[in-house]
């Protein structure tokens, strides 16, 4: 197994409410999920009636999931995009979102939604060839299995489809705890972490899983989610004193991770041949039924706009986000680089900022996605690392 990882079963601007966090671990957040594209843009995709294209775009996802290594979604996908293009069971339930099949990811939103059916017992012809409950990963025999169930539950898997896809990549923590232990070392002060887009805050937490290589380790020893040699040509000083004395998130429709809602949501929409991938969210979902984290329901360039108003003296803040900023519209991306640089301006060694990203790389490369870390006073940038947007080794560059 590449990476070593173990330990888990393998006008104004308005201010967004604070939903605060509960007493016993989670959060405080929205039922998941209750959201449609027209509430997040502000529009609903007009529904195509060119099947072929719908179907095209859909055999690209399929073609690049097998190249990803997910061949019983990949051959799975390229079946869906048959059935679209054949007008079958399929294609009226992803119609909505197939106007941008790139974007709106439709096979990924009826693939997750199939996958919670069979995760919660509802689809048991599927599930003795789901992997992720122990079946035999055959796509040839799940296939008319699914169409079959897709017929069946049209009406409640549309439904479905109409959510925004919820991912949360607990492996995108390996190249985010770089940038935090960078910051903490630099500046010897404790972090206040702020996570725009952050839906069920699972790297909010990551002081809470276990970070390993090369005899030096951070995080808690006895977490269930560890990482272990996940760095290539360096690693980050895992050695350092890093201290969270804050940490908050913000999301226009967050997860609740310690509800049985929030948890199948968030495992519904891991690919079920991932396996490694399944464990370690389980595990992390594990780890933030206790630990509380506060998360504002919002937008996030007002949230920004309102946290970084006024730096803590004392505290080094930490702008973190990954797989965030390319959802932005303009005028939200606009707004959210002007609070972070104007709050850049007023940074003193004392009240530090810094602004950390795990981004695509250039031309959309997702492969060679990038690890960036700008650091005030001063502004200064620098490539951390580079990794995949689902990363299983980052090579550490900084």
């Amino acid at each position: 197994m590449v990476g070593g990882l173990s330990g888990v079963a393998a006008g104004p601007a308005a201010s967004a409410p604070s939903l605060g966090a509960p007493p016993h671990g989670g959060s405080v957040y929205l039922p998941a999920p209750t959201s449609t594209w027209s509430e997040v843009g502000g529009y609903r995709p007009a529904a195509v009636t060119d099947r072929a294209s719908a179907a095209a775009g859909i055999r690209a996802n399929s073609d690049q999931w097998r190249k990803d290594g997910s061949p019983f979604y990949a051959h799975l996908a390229s079946r869906i995009a048959d059935d679209v293009e054949a007008g079958g069971p399929c294609w009226p339930v992803v119609r909505a979102h197939a106007s941008h099949p790139e974007d709106e990811v439709p096979a990924v939103r009826l693939l997750a939604g199939v996958h919670r059916d069979v995760l919660r017992g509802g689809a048991p012809a599927l599930h003795r060839h789901y992997p992720s409950v122990g079946g035999d990963g055959d796509p040839e025999a799940t296939w008319p299995l699914l169409r079959r169930h897709v017929g069946d539950n049209a009406e409640d898997l549309a439904g479905w489809v109409d959510h925004v896809p919820q991912t949360n990549e607990v492996a995108r923590s390996i190249a985010l705890v770089g940038g935090w232990l960078i910051v903490a070392a630099e500046g010897g002060l404790p972090l206040r972490l702020l996570e725009p887009g952050c839906s069920a805050g699972l790297n909010l937490r990551a002081d809470h899983y276990r970070f390993e290589q090369g005899g030096r380790g951070w995080g808690e020893p006895s977490s269930p989610v560890r990482f272990v040699d996940r760095w290539d040509e360096g690693s980050p000083p895992l050695d350092a004193r890093c201290e969270i004395a804050d940490r908050q998130g913000c999301d226009r429709f967050p997860v609740d991770p310690a509800s049985e809602d929030g948890r199948l949501t968030l495992l519904a929409y891991v690919f079920a041949d991932e396996l490694e991938r399944f464990e370690v969210l389980r595990a992390a979902l594990d780890v933030a039924a206790g630990v509380a984290v506060p998360v504002h329901r919002g937008d996030a360039a007002s949230w920004l706009e309102e946290q970084l108003a006024t730096l803590p003296e004392g505290r080094a803040t930490v702008v973190f986000h990954s797989y965030f900023w390319q959802y932005l519209s303009d005028d939200d991306a606009a707004r959210s680089r002007r609070a972070l640089e104007g709050a850049g301006e007023r940074a003193t060694p004392d009240r530090p900022l810094a602004w950390l990203s795990l981004e695509e790389g250039p031309g959309g490369d997702y492969a060679r996605s990038e690890v960036r870390l700008r650091t005030w006073p001063g502004g200064d940038e620098q490539l951390l690392g580079t990794c995949h947007a689902h990363p299983r080794q980052v090579r550490w560059r900084a």
